[in-house]
This record gives C-alpha cells, structure tokens and sequence, in this order.
C-alpha cells in the first residue's frame, strides 16, 4: 500500500504544482512590470534631466537679456541726465550773463543820470538812506 501512495499523485501535490506554478509565473510578472517601470522611469529621468538643461539655458539667456536692457536703460537715462544738466547748466549761465548785463546797464544809466543831475542823484541818496535807517529801527 505503502508502494500505491508514492506513485499515485495525491489531491494536494497537484494543488502544490499549481499555486507553484501561480507563484512562479506571478514572480515574472512582477519582474517584468518591475523591469519595464524601471526602464521607463529611466526614460523620464532622461527626459526631466534634457528638460531642467534646456530650462537652465532658457533663464541664463532671460537673465542675459534683462541685464543688457538694465544696462542700455541705465546708460539712457545717464545721458538724459546729462543733457538736462547741461542744458541747465547752460540756461543758469545764460541767466548770469544777461543779469549782469542789466545790471552793467543800470549802473550805467544810474552814472548818466547823475552827471546830468547832481542835486537829483543827492536828493535820491539820501531818501535811500533815510529808508534803510528806518528799516534798520524797526528790526
């Protein structure tokens, strides 16, 4: 009998052979989506790695422009400001010169108003002088 067990396979040898065979052919299975996942993370890693290049060229090229574009503004605007410093620079002097010009011209016409009337440019002294002394009081 004993010679009747051995060669006969029993109910759960078969059983055995079978989730064997359902964990064996699971195994591959999650050995190939291991592999394949392993393959396309690789492929996005590659992809991410050429995106974060391209990335990094793109914002060293917008850094390079804006700094180009500061740079002219700041120069523009250095020149602006020249030019209105000259220009001011130039309306000031204008300004000297013609105040000087009237005033040469005043001192002028006071000297000739004098030599033609003494006693006027005496009375006229005097007033200005009696003015400023009564300014002087008050203060």
């Amino acid at each position: 009998m004993d010679q009747m067990k051995t060669q006969v396979p029993s109910k759960g040898d078969s059983v055995r052979e079978s989730v064997a065979s359902t964990i064996s052919r699971g195994k591959e299975a999650v050995s190939a989506a291991a592999s394949d996942a392993m393959d396309t993370a690789g492929a996005d890693l590659k992809a991410l790695q050429s995106d974060l290049s391209d990335l990094k060229e793109i914002v060293a090229k917008l850094a390079s422009r804006a700094s180009d574009e500061a740079a002219k503004s700041a120069c523009e605007i250095a020149g602006q400001v020249s030019t209105a410093a000259s220009d001011l620079a130039e309306k000031g002097a204008n300004a000297a010169s013609v105040a000087t010009d009237q005033a040469k011209t005043l001192v002028t016409e006071l000297e000739n108003i004098a030599r033609r009337n003494p006693l006027g440019a005496l009375t006229g002294a005097v007033v200005v002088g009696v003015l400023i002394g009564m300014m002087g009081r008050r203060s």
